[in-house]
């Protein structure tokens, strides 16, 4: 019998609505596995994930199982629930619509894991806006800035 072989490396980012701080660093550790979970219940290899206070960084070897549009759809709400459930922030917690996916090859699984893994560092030097927009630029991705994340400065 045949197989399928794939090899799929993507970096998801995506914001909290309106930009807020509202992930706490006392349960990053906590978010971090429940959304390992959801990555792996999706076939996919969790192969670096990291929450800032007001974004995300999920990293994975990704298997076209499914597509990527219900892929990320399905984590955001899934770990919307969980972050609600456990009470973390005042009022309701919801991941902005929109996302950003960025695809890489094998040679880059490192460099990428440590950028992801060393979000804190980054955030010294560059607001998310100028990470964001750089990223965009980066992979020559056609955007009106309009449309991009709601940046509130």
């Amino acid at each position: 019998m045949a197989n399928t072989f794939s090899q799929i490396y993507l970096q998801f980012v995506f914001a909290v609505q309106n930009r807020q701080s509202l992930i706490p660093k006392a349960h990053k550790e906590e978010l971090h596995k429940y959304i390992t979970g959801l990555v792996q219940n999706r076939k996919a290899k969790m192969l670096a994930v990291n929450c800032m206070p007001d974004h995300i960084h999920i990293f994975v070897g990704f298997k076209p199982t499914m597509s990527i549009s219900d892929f990320v759809k399905e984590i955001k709400v899934e770990s919307n629930d969980f972050i609600n459930s456990k009470g973390w922030v005042a009022g309701k917690f919801n991941w902005q619509e929109g996302y950003g996916v960025f695809s890489y090859s094998h040679s880059h699984i490192d460099k990428v894991v440590n950028y992801v893994l060393n979000q804190e560092a980054h955030h010294q030097k560059k607001t998310f806006k100028q990470e964001y927009l750089g990223l965009l630029q980066k992979f020559e991705l056609q955007f009106d800035e309009r449309y991009v994340f709601d940046f509130f400065e």
